[in-house]
């Protein structure tokens, strides 16, 4: 079975230098370069699925961004936000010395794609959005704010898998193994032989510290990015999402890139690509 090379990348924010992680498939020296993006409380792991379908064609880099899995942490929680992962991919971007690549963003590392495809003079070439757009549901927000923060605590593996298939129903049907896989990626024991979850508890600081004000700011800046954007996009979107709206993903297909809009029945937010048929909707768009 095709396996992932381990790296890493050195990054800087103002509180100081943190590793990035990454996983690279593929032939290094390949120039068609896939950069996968998970979401805020996700690893890289969740594309391994995909990386393995299109890692002969591709050079598939998956990397953890800061403050969670294999990634270092941050020395002060307040850059735990958008500008700063922006940056971290950038500094990947360049270890990578690709003159172009196609992205695929899942929630969060979509609004990455997002920041990153609406730059003058960037190298993405196809763009992928996987339940995510500039405008967010306040609610939804502040159930994953509130779900980042917690400082969970099992006695057993077991016990630990069974609260991430929970708190994750919202991804769809999967099978037993499938959840062990989502559940084992996430989860570390920590010292005293605990089961915790992989991540910096400290992310959930700057959603606690968002103000009404601060947030409709952020979407009004969102929306200029994506109107700035012109690559080719698809938004896949979980019919069943409570993070992006049906009226969210029909302005996205009638505005900036003008996105091809693909929904996925029976999922809410986010898909999670371990499907062939999920797999597929993102290959088809990407080769074709």
């Amino acid at each position: 079975m095709t396996i992932a090379t381990h790296k890493s990348v050195q990054c800087i924010s103002p509180a100081g230098l943190h590793k990035m992680a990454y996983q690279e498939w593929g032939d290094p020296h390949n120039p068609n370069v896939l950069l996968c993006l998970h979401g805020v409380t996700r690893v890289s792991d969740d594309f391994d699925q995909l990386a393995r379908t299109v890692c002969d064609t591709y050079r598939v880099v998956c990397p953890d961004v800061v403050g969670r899995g294999r990634s270092g942490w941050l020395r002060d929680p307040q850059y735990y936000v958008l500008p700063q992962y922006l940056n971290d991919v950038v500094t990947l971007l360049a270890r990578l010395n690709a003159e172009t690549v196609d992205l695929v963003g899942t929630s969060m590392g979509g609004l990455i794609g997002i920041g990153l495809a609406s730059l003058p003079e960037n190298p993405i070439r196809k763009l992928v959005l996987n339940d995510i757009g500039p405008s967010l549901n306040a609610e939804a927000m502040g159930r994953i704010g509130a779900y980042i923060g917690a400082d969970m605590r099992f006695a057993t593996f077991d016990e630990a898998a069974a609260y991430v298939r929970a708190i994750s129903a919202s991804f769809g049907p999967h099978t037993d193994a499938e959840w062990h896989k989502l559940a084992s990626d996430v989860l570390r024991q920590n010292a005293d032989g605990q089961w915790i979850r992989h991540y910096d508890l400290k992310l959930a600081q700057p959603f606690i510290s968002t103000s009404e004000e601060t947030f409709r700011l952020s979407e009004q800046l969102l929306w200029k990015a994506y109107q700035a954007i012109t690559c080719p996009t698809l938004l896949v979107r979980g019919a069943e999402s409570d993070l992006l709206s049906p009226e969210t993903a029909r302005i996205m297909t009638e505005s900036g890139p003008k996105a091809k809009l693909v929904e996925l029945a029976g999922v809410g937010h986010a898909p999670t690509f371990l499907h062939i048929d999920q797999i597929k909707v993102v290959t088809d768009f990407l080769i074709g």
